[in-house]
């Protein structure tokens, strides 16, 4: 007997189980089943049955003994080592550079203190693929990061050499993180995460005009966001050796005293924008007429007050409407609260409430909203009422829509199109603090209680967000993210409002790629290649003292062989 497939035509082939004889000159075949639903593997098994080949099922040669997620680890360490980050860190391959990539990979795939880091990578291939870990206490992990830190200039000047080149364009904003715990980087400032009464620590991230991490540093809690320039200054001219670049920074961040110390630097440009106040004072003074956005949504104009600076307006309808509503909400909220404390303290017959103390309970009130220039409150004898102040209001509705952009630069290096673009790049960095304090990284809460160790740890998340940076933006025809957004960032109008691509929206909408693959997102798309395994086997019939084991992996799917093709890692290892 013998299994036979016998082509049928426009249809598949036919496979047939058959006996034959001979009789005479002549071959006499006989069916005696037709196999043709049976499964190939079930196929192939009756064919070498037939052929009195030894059958032994896999279960019998040998078993599993550990199953270790893989391919998430695969695809980072991967892709640090295609962009070169770990000879960044060191060119000379040593026990800390290990370490300080063990615990860049950790801070992508799984967050957490140091000493869970060095027990949740043994959940992993993550030990195995770096020899070092696997026998590493959480000390070790703390010299490293002490090795890291005094590499920190060396290891900055690499990316700034290969990001930042002359005559280029430099973003930079500062943000912050509360901490728990007493460090002298820890003390009251202007906390951005919202906490009250929590101390904070305060850093700076550079980057390129794409938002990719360049260098960080790390201030007091009571830094000024303005105090904090003349380092940045410092490390593009000193450390980085760069004599032509242009700094873009925030309003609040690049004030007048800080313009002036660039202005020391023959090179350096900068480009920012005004404050509401400084507008109101080029409406007043003429130069800023709202007759110039009749034809136009950006309009470059000059003052006497800025010398040297080029000055480019624009209006937005669509802010200008958001502001408004905005106002409206507030002042609506505003008058509610007061009412309701002119009620309390109407009520308050037998104690009465103590002009100031009536007093502070309607600051908190006009100062929670921010709407105190917009009341008049009259106190007295434990009373109160108010009243809007419309004049000051109809004055501030005036600049709804209204920004100003402002640069050193001349029109032959910088258009007022991409000086508005430029100014408005600073989004990126934005997103860069979005990843590093909530989405992915986790940069807090800070769990190190010195100087050194909190510096060393926000470097090691600048470099975890590095390698994110870059994983993103090779991943992204599997994630929702616009494909199309940084060619678009360069062409499209500066001042109206941005829109997805077409193919952004239909992505949102099918939840599907092109190739009929599911979108993700970034950690989905993480924990999905994660299921790629390193299997650890163990032969059955050894009869040695010590056991005979080999690894296998599990062949990638479709999904994973195209996030692998697209990191660059494609071919990927597959099986013997």
């Amino acid at each position: 007997m013998y299994v036979e497939s016998v082509p049928n035509r426009n249809s598949p082939p036919a496979v047939l189980l058959r006996e034959s004889r001979r009789q005479g000159g002549r071959v006499l075949k006989r069916t005696l089943a037709n196999l043709s639903d049976w499964p190939a593997q079930k196929l192939e098994s009756l064919r070498r049955l037939l052929r009195d080949e030894p059958l032994v099922s896999p279960t019998d040669l040998f078993t599993t003994v550990r199953t270790m997620p893989h391919g998430h680890v695969e695809a980072v360490l991967g892709t640090i080592r295609r962009l070169g980050l770990d000879r960044v860190i060191s060119s000379t391959p040593c026990k800390e550079r290990d370490l300080v990539v063990a615990m860049i990979a950790s801070r992508i795939l799984f967050p957490a203190s140091k000493l869970a880091t060095s027990r949740l990578w043994h959940s992993c291939t993550l030990a195995e693929e770096l020899g070092w870990c696997e026998r590493t206490d959480v000390d070790e992990l703390y010299d490293a990061l002490d090795w890291l830190l005094s590499r920190q200039k060396k290891i900055e000047s690499k990316l700034a050499k290969r990001h930042l080149a002359e005559s280029d364009m430099a973003l930079y904003d500062v943000s912050s993180s509360f901490y728990y715990g007493h460090c002298t980087l820890a003390l009251l400032g202007h906390d951005r995460d919202g906490r009250r009464h929590l101390p904070i620590i305060v850093y700076g991230l550079l980057t390129d005009r794409r938002g990719c991490p360049v260098a960080v540093s790390v201030y007091p809690g009571n830094t000024g966001d303005p105090k904090t320039v003349p380092d940045q200054v410092t490390k593009l001219r000193e450390d980085f050796g760069l004599s032509e670049v242009v700094l873009v920074g925030d309003r609040g961040m690049l004030t007048k005293t800080q313009i002036e110390v660039l202005g020391e630097h023959p090179g350096l440009g900068w480009i920012s924008a005004l404050r509401s106040s400084a507008i109101r004072k080029l409406i007043d003074d003429g130069p800023l007429q709202l007759s110039l956005f009749e034809e136009r949504d950006l309009a470059e104009i000059a003052s006497p007050d800025f010398p040297g600076e080029r000055l480019v307006a624009c209006f937005n309808p669509l802010l200008a409407e958001e502001r408004r509503r905005k106002r409206a909400e507030l002042l609506e909220e505003t008058e509610k609260q007061l009412a309701k404390l002119s009620r309390e303290g109407a009520r308050r017959t037998r104690t009465p409430f103590t002009d100031a103390e009536l007093g502070l309970k309607a600051g908190r009130v006009v100062n929670r909203f921010k709407m105190a220039k917009h009341f008049e409150l009259t106190i007295a004898q434990g009373q109160i009422s108010y009243e809007r102040i419309e004049a000051a209001i109809q004055r501030e509705s005036e600049l709804d829509g209204i920004y100003v952009v402002r640069t050193n630069q001349s029109a032959e290096r910088l258009s007022a199109e991409d000086a508005v673009r430029s100014y408005k790049s600073l989004a990126q960095v934005e997103q860069a603090f979005r990843c590093l304090k909530q989405t992915d990284l986790h940069i807090r809460p800070i769990r190190h209680h010195t100087e050194d160790h909190i510096r060393a740890h926000i470097l090691l998340c600048m470099l975890a967000y590095y390698v994110d940076w870059h994983m993103r933006r090779a991943l992204a025809p599997l994630l929702f993210e616009d494909e199309e957004l940084q060619d678009d960032r360069r062409r499209r109008d500066p001042v109206a409002k941005a829109h997805p691509s077409a193919s952004a929206t239909a992505k949102k909408v099918e939840r599907r790629t092109t190739d009929g693959l599911p979108v993700l997102d970034f950690a989905t798309l993480l924990a999905t290649l994660a299921t790629r395994a390193r299997n650890t086997c163990r032969m059955k019939s050894d009869d040695s003292s010590i056991p005979t084991t080999f690894t296998q992996l599990t062949d990638p799917t479709p999904l994973q062989s195209r996030a692998f093709e697209l990191l660059g890692l494609y071919p990927v290892a597959k099986n013997p």
